[in-house]
């Protein structure tokens, strides 16, 4: 069974060998890895969308080494109470910008070893993020999770398909996440804090700044609930440095002189803080 819809022409596909197929005979092959790409060209603002490979290889290292492990254990936690809450026995999630399959993996695990299976629909602009995506998914035999390259702005997703959606640090699109949602469905929103990386900010500019943390309110959506999750991380060596700066936008916005000054630490403390967002429908 296919979760996903036609880029094209937005009809239901299904999976035949390793395709996705629709009734109009529109097919979309299946990598080697896993994902499937659900991205037409006209949808594409560059040859490559989203993150490269050096953003995606720094942070999946980083990722796997467990220092967001806060993070992913207070979504988990979330995630396991909602769907008790709602009495949701298979639910359907949207996992939107899902990256390299980090908290995809860690949600599925924390849900499945509840005994509940979910189906995940992991999307993500990004090609050479969904190869680690979907080998993760491969690794933890998960058979219920699709991945599929795609833009938040134009979601391969039937609407009103989903039970829950989540949106870590990815663009906002409110339109066609409310579109996909069910009638009172969940969302979830990960944004950066203020303190976020302050530390680290500290070590590479002469004049760092905090986040500034928008307004709550958004159009068609209810806020139910904010946790904040912080955090210390303790960073012992230069690699782990370098892969924390190389995997966010400071990396691509900083001097070469200000990236040298980070470059000579061998090690560093730094805050982690993000504010856990659950909205409803409307």
């Amino acid at each position: 069974m296919a979760y996903f819809t036609c880029p094209i022409c937005k009809q239901a596909l299904k999976i035949e060998n390793k395709s996705y197929l629709c009734e109009n005979n529109h097919c979309f092959d299946i990598a080697k890895s896993g994902y499937v790409n659900l991205l037409p060209s006209n949808q594409m603002n560059s040859k490559a969308p989203g993150d490269n490979k050096l953003m995606v290889d720094t942070r999946n290292q980083f990722l796997s080494k467990g220092f967001y492990q806060p993070l992913l254990d207070t979504l988990s936690n979330e995630l396991v109470h909602i769907i008790k809450e709602h009495q949701l026995n298979e639910p359907t999630i949207a996992d939107v910008g899902c990256g390299e399959g980090y908290y995809t993996q860690g949600i599925y695990q924390a849900i499945h070893n509840n005994g509940i299976t979910p189906s995940i629909l992991g999307i993500d602009i990004s090609k050479e993020a969904l190869k680690y995506a979907a080998k993760r998914m491969k690794q933890i035999n998960a058979s219920t999770v699709q991945i599929a390259v795609g833009s938040v702005f134009h979601l391969p997703i039937e609407t009103e398909y989903c039970d829950i959606l989540m949106e870590l640090f990815a663009p906002y699109c409110g339109e066609e996440f409310h579109r996909v949602l069910k009638k009172n469905g969940i969302m979830i929103l990960v944004i950066p804090a203020e303190n976020h990386l302050f530390e680290l900010k500290q070590a590479v500019y002469k004049n760092p700044y905090k986040n500034e943390v928008k307004p709550y309110e958004l159009d068609g959506f209810t806020l139910l609930n904010k946790e904040k999750v912080k955090s210390q991380i303790h960073l012992s060596n230069n690699e782990d440095i370098m892969n924390l700066f190389q995997m966010t936008p400071y990396y691509y916005k900083t001097s070469k002189e200000d990236t040298e000054r980070l470059m000579s630490l061998n090690e560093l403390t730094t805050t982690i803080e993000f504010e856990l967002l659950i909205y409803q429908s409307r």
